[in-house]
């Protein structure tokens, strides 16, 4: 069943994080002597909540446990900015038109912000719940469920859209969470949603799996295929946009052609009731009441309808164009 709402980790889902948080969390291991020597035993942290783990390395201390977390958070803040997993953007947009898309990460509003903006992402997301806010995953999620207000969707552009007005709380099987780790696979389950898996961050598919992850991807347009019921009918955020029932305005480019096309058309029925009328009589006029020839014009008479139609002074050579236009046959008529 295809999903109402897709929530996205970020740190190892959407962009590749294993190097780059393990360098900056070198520096906070350094400074605050955490033991934490290995890549390896970084990782190990997310087996659970990240921030629950980090609390007791700090030996239970409140003091050096805000230090610990202060001094990390604020280096991802400052300088973190991983690439985007290769693939992700693709999925993002394919889903935005079909599903609500919310992210929740343990990183920092700021670091995430920059990364997805960077990428031209940021409005595909309707809400970002992130570990400065709330460190709890799972109480973020089950804020996301009990406000029915946040269903409403966006389809990668700045406003949430009309179409998609929010309805009655979201059921459990409704929503899904994409995530990297067990931590996160575990917290999806005590919430009663669905978790789908990723072998490209931290834990493996085997991990995943017997963490209670209904599906592992091996690669991102898996998501795809998994989450929705048909994605070859399913628009993406782009194509969503454009179907939607909404008249624009012509832009002004639209309207000076126009405006010029139908001075064109006038132009040519002008030359064409010069050379034949348009009436039978041969004035032009469309209801035989020509109006007088100002003074000065040049005149030609009426051919028997009483009134004299002002005709500009037009070169022998234009003139005879025209009429071959006009006739259609490459004979001009005198």
């Amino acid at each position: 069943m295809t999903p109402s709402t897709v929530i996205f980790d970020f740190d190892g889902t959407l962009v590749k994080t294993r190097e780059a948080s393990w360098r900056l969390f070198k520096r906070t291991n350094a400074e605050f002597d955490l033991g934490v020597d290995r890549p390896e035993d970084f990782y190990a942290l997310f087996r659970r909540n990240f921030f629950a783990a980090l609390d007791e390395m700090s030996s239970g201390d409140p003091a050096r446990m805000e230090g610990v977390r202060t001094h990390f958070m604020q280096l991802l803040r400052d300088e973190y900015c991983p690439d985007l997993v290769p693939g992700m953007a693709d999925v993002i947009h394919k889903l935005a038109g079909s599903c609500t898309l919310v992210l929740c990460s343990s990183n920092t509003m700021e670091s995430v912000r920059r990364t997805l903006e960077r990428h031209d992402l940021a409005c595909c997301f309707a809400h970002a719940f992130t570990g400065d806010l709330e460190p709890d995953k799972a109480a973020s999620i089950r804020a996301f469920l009990a406000d029915p207000g946040y269903s409403m969707r966006r389809l990668c552009e700045p406003e949430y859209t009309e179409e998609f007005r929010a309805g009655p709380p979201q059921r459990g099987e409704e929503v899904v969470l994409v995530t990297d780790t067990i931590g996160d696979v575990e917290e999806a389950r005590r919430c009663g949603i669905r978790a789908v898996g990723v072998v490209w961050g931290m834990h493996t598919a085997e991990e995943l799996l017997a963490g209670g992850a209904e599906f592992v991807a091996i690669w991102p347009q898996e998501l795809i295929t998994h989450l929705l019921d048909d994605p070859t009918a399913a628009l993406t955020c782009s194509v969503a946009r454009t179907a939607r029932t909404v008249v624009a305005s012509p832009a002004p480019l639209d309207l000076a052609r126009r405006a010029a096309a139908s001075r064109r058309d006038q132009r040519v029925a002008s030359a064409a009731a010069l050379g034949h009328g348009t009436n039978g009589h041969g004035c032009g006029c469309e209801t035989c009441a020509t109006k007088a020839a100002p003074a000065g014009a040049q005149t030609i008479g009426g051919r028997g309808n009483g009134h004299a139609v002002a005709v500009p002074a037009v070169d022998p050579l234009l003139r005879e164009a025209v009429a071959r236009m006009v006739n259609g046959n490459g004979n001009s008529q005198h």
